[in-house]
């Protein structure tokens, strides 16, 4: 199989993708991942992992409303992944990700993921090119574990994002006081690292087992319309069933 290369992949919607064809789309798309959640935890058979990775300002939060937003709560997690506290920098880097793991019957969203620890740490020189490789060997092993031993359906989504589209949204976060909360010096100091950060993503996604969707964010309706369609499509794939009425009610 051919290499990814993310330079070559768009970043914005087909010309003849309909815009507002493909918002009606996507909200009975998110209506349609609701109804499989709550299936998802009425059978208790299975568990669902989403991960989303991508650069700052790629819109993971905004994927988080637009294409969970439908989901009832119960059952339902968002985790959000920073700079690891020192109790976790004492253990192995997976140590604090497999206690977030969903368990059967749950749905849990990764906002940022393990593979923070072959990115940032791998651009800024804080780990080796050995440390990079094994730690690659442990995701995927990790991955696989949680695939075949707890029935875990893992749908990986990098947000693939433009350079000047990134400038844009940086600047919204100084420009537009609704979104001040949003900003953070250090993103400006990232992006003068874009290049190494691309070659690094390509490799996360050439190297990983369990493949990875590559969603162009540009234009953020294109990207929910993307996510929800593989989304539907993978949740259907589980052939899950409601639980049948095991007692007999005597009123």
């Amino acid at each position: 199989m051919p290499l990814i290369d993310l330079n070559k992949i768009p970043t914005q919607a087909p010309k003849d993708l309909d815009k507002d064809e493909a918002r009606k789309l996507t909200k009975q798309r998110a209506e349609r991942i609701a109804d499989l959640h709550q299936k998802l935890v009425a059978e208790g058979k299975h568990s669902v992992l989403i991960v989303l990775q991508g650069m700052d300002a790629s819109g993971k939060d905004g994927a988080m409303r637009n294409v969970f937003g439908e989901c009832a709560p119960f059952g339902l997690r968002a985790v959000g992944w920073k700079k690891p506290t020192d109790l976790e920098f004492a253990h192995d880097f997976l140590w604090r990700i497999h206690k977030e793991a969903p368990a059967k019957g749950e749905m849990v969203i990764f906002n940022r993921s393990h593979y923070e620890d072959v990115l940032i740490q791998r651009v800024h020189g804080w780990i080796d090119e050995e440390r990079v490789d094994r730690r690659f060997e442990s995701i995927n092993a990790f991955e696989k574990l949680l695939a075949y031993d707890n029935n875990t359906l893992i749908l990986k989504f990098y947000l693939h994002l433009s350079k000047d589209e990134q400038e844009q949204q940086l600047l919204e976060r100084v420009n537009e006081s609704d979104k001040f909360y949003k900003h953070n010096d250090g993103d400006w100091e990232e992006r003068e690292h874009w290049d190494k950060y691309r070659a690094a993503y390509n490799e996360v996604i050439n190297r990983s087992e369990i493949p990875w969707h590559i969603v162009g964010v540009d234009q953020r309706w294109y990207r929910d319309y993307q996510m929800t369609e593989i989304i539907v499509n993978a949740m259907e794939g589980l052939n899950m069933e409601w639980p049948s009425l095991e007692t007999e009610r005597t009123w």
